[in-house]
């Protein structure tokens, strides 16, 4: 599917960018995908509560083909289904089921992670227990000959 096409079709929306990734493309506005190309369709991200109007639409899911497994179908993507036909004629309320995909987006948006704290071994622990550092050096011994 042209990406201009896809930036006038969701214009009513706002501005989005088009990138390809993983043999389609993600439809992008505010650093979030909130769509995805696949096929020559267009796929909106959903949640347990915008579902049921896709299926009242007769919409399906996402499904995506195994690549090492050309024509074994995968599984069902539950995050996309497909956009309903009547709403690429209807630009206004492609742009409502537009941003309601989008808030889902944003809603379901990742946090970014913390670096993991480190796990310190048995022996730091042991000597952070005892008070003891475990840089702390030991008395340097003397030589049997120089007792």
């Amino acid at each position: 599917m042209d990406p201009d096409f896809i930036r006038e079709l969701f214009a009513a929306f706002g501005p989005v960018t088009v990138r390809r990734m993983f043999g389609g493309s993600g439809i992008w506005s505010g650093g979030l995908m909130f769509a995805l190309v696949f096929d020559g369709a267009i796929f909106l991200k959903v949640d347990e509560a915008s579902i049921p109007d896709f299926e009242r639409e007769g919409s399906r899911p996402f499904v995506y083909t195994r690549a090492k497994s050309p024509g074994r179908v995968g599984r069902h993507s539950l995050s996309y289904w497909r956009l309903p036909e009547r709403l690429y004629d209807d630009p206004d309320e492609l742009a409502v089921w537009a941003a309601r995909a989008h808030a889902v987006a944003e809603r379901k948006k990742l946090p970014s992670r913390a670096p993991a704290p480190r796990r310190r071994s048995e022996g730091a622990e042991r000597a952070k227990q005892t008070g003891r550092s475990k840089q702390t050096k030991r008395p340097k011994q003397t030589k049997r000959s120089e007792r």
